[in-house]
């Protein structure tokens, strides 16, 4: 199911999501040198490595005065890179189609903070889960996940308008409860190879975590 757009009117500009999805666009084409194909050139070593984390993380609390930090500084700089143009554009597809809402309700600044906060807790649950992986993990669709979380709680009867590629792109509209929670169960019991299914799930957790935490939805939507 590929979602379209959804039924909310919006009072505001999406800059903040606009300018996540221009950044991501950007490092994609610069780390292909300007091609949409092959492979990473440019930033191929910044791509989050769970055992590679995993060992500097020991390092670091063993206070050895050898040891490489560098990984820890890809659980950030993963999260905008891309292994290929349908990975990227399915997740462009999602963060537009979603982020504007959110950013409407919380504010542009604060996405930008949550945003990253989600894609740091999506690459640690993903390295909580397989830390012996060597596996290089990437991608937005962590912190876009959080963005999902947060749309699950502070817009569930929004309606949805998706397309289904596998029935001749029929079109039809669902709540935002159903197609995200869908979204959200798929990744639990349908983990798929070479997916990081899991830092999807901690990210989607993050998001609705900090919705809750940070006052729930009434809060949000009246501010």
């Amino acid at each position: 199911m590929i979602p379209l757009r959804d039924n909310q009117r919006r009072e505001s500009f999406p800059v903040l999501t606009l300018t996540l999805v221009g950044l991501n666009v950007l490092i994609y084409l610069w780390d292909r040198q300007g091609g949409l194909f092959g492979p990473s050139v440019v930033f191929a070593d910044l791509a989050m490595r769970p055992n590679d984390v995993v060992d500097s993380l020991h390092s670091a609390l063993a206070k050895d005065p050898n040891a490489n930090l560098f990984p820890l500084v890809t659980v950030l700089t993963s999260m905008f890179l891309h292994g290929g143009p349908t990975h990227l554009l399915g997740n462009m597809i999602f963060l537009l189609v979603f982020g504007p809402g959110v950013e409407e309700a919380i504010g542009g600044a604060r996405l930008a903070l949550y945003y990253m906060a989600w894609g740091l807790a999506a690459a640690a649950a993903q390295v909580y889960i397989d830390p012996t992986s060597s596996v290089p993990t990437l991608g937005a669709s962590g912190a876009i996940g959080g963005v999902l979380g947060s749309y699950f709680l502070l817009f569930p009867a929004n309606k949805i308008q998706i397309v289904v590629p596998l029935f001749l792109f029929l079109s039809f509209a669902v709540s935002a409860w159903v197609l995200l929670g869908c979204w959200f169960f798929w990744q639990v019991l349908v983990p798929q190879n070479g997916v990081a299914n899991w830092a999807h799930v901690g990210g989607f957790l993050a998001g609705m975590v900090t919705i809750l935490i940070l006052g729930g939805t009434n809060r949000y939507l009246k501010s």
